[in-house]
């Protein structure tokens, strides 16, 4: 595989029912790298190839630690073997159950129950990742748009890189990409129906699991390292 120019930190579902409908829907496999029919569901607003295009080059995965440049003299086997140890010193996060909902225009299933053992997780993996990354330059701060952060996301984007981290973190599993209201509205009513059966309950995190940017934006799936603190 090419050299990735970025890593991040997802949790991506084990094997499963949950997984091979997710990796359906938007149209690409991660883990096998392998693109995915994707389902003719009746109702959609849109073409699923259309209200999935933004999500699919990431690939279904709830960020734990946002993309990120590596540190000056880290390679792929570095930032791996800092992602091992630090799942090696963490507990899994369980929540109840995964809840299907219109977040802030595109359509997303988020965890309900347990927040706070989430909550500490996604900041000791920030935190625990922090020495892996590469200070952000210019052109990834403004990608953020920091005008239109607040006072204390922007205090976070300049610490920790990103600025949707500690108690502004809000674990969510993307399905669509932005959409319409009415879009969003008829989209959910076939959603909801089509993943129910599969949603896993409880929910849980169980593994961290490294993810790599090639050089044309695609996200590969490198290792999944199971926490076991």
């Amino acid at each position: 595989m090419e050299k990735m120019k970025r890593y991040a930190v997802y949790y991506a579902p084990r094997a499963g029912a949950f997984a091979a409908r997710a990796a359906e829907w938007l149209g690409w496999d991660p883990v096998a790298a392998e693109p995915r029919p994707q389902p003719q569901l009746p109702g959609l607003p849109a073409a699923v190839a259309d209200l999935t295009a933004e999500p699919r080059k990431y690939g279904f995965h709830g960020t734990i630690r946002a993309p990120f440049r590596p540190a000056d003299g880290l390679g792929q086997d570095e930032v791996a073997a800092g992602v091992a140890e630090l799942a090696s010193r963490l507990k899994p996060a369980v929540c109840d159950h995964l809840r299907l909902v219109n977040l802030h225009g595109f359509l997303a299933l988020i965890p309900e129950g347990g927040e706070a053992a989430l909550q500490a997780l996604g900041a000791a993996v920030v935190e625990g990742t922090d020495a892996l990354r590469a200070p952000l330059n210019e052109a990834e701060i403004a990608r953020r748009r920091p005008e239109r952060l607040s006072s204390r996301q922007r205090a976070l984007l300049d610490r920790w890189g990103y600025p949707f981290v500690m108690e502004e973190f809000r674990f969510h599993l993307t399905l669509t990409s932005s959409l319409s209201a009415p879009d969003a509205a008829a989209a959910r009513n076939v959603l909801e129906p089509h993943f129910a059966p599969v949603l896993p309950q409880p929910f849980a995190i169980e593994d961290l699991c490294l993810f790599g940017e090639d050089g044309a934006g695609r996200f590969h799936f490198l290792h999944r390292y199971a926490l076991t603190g």
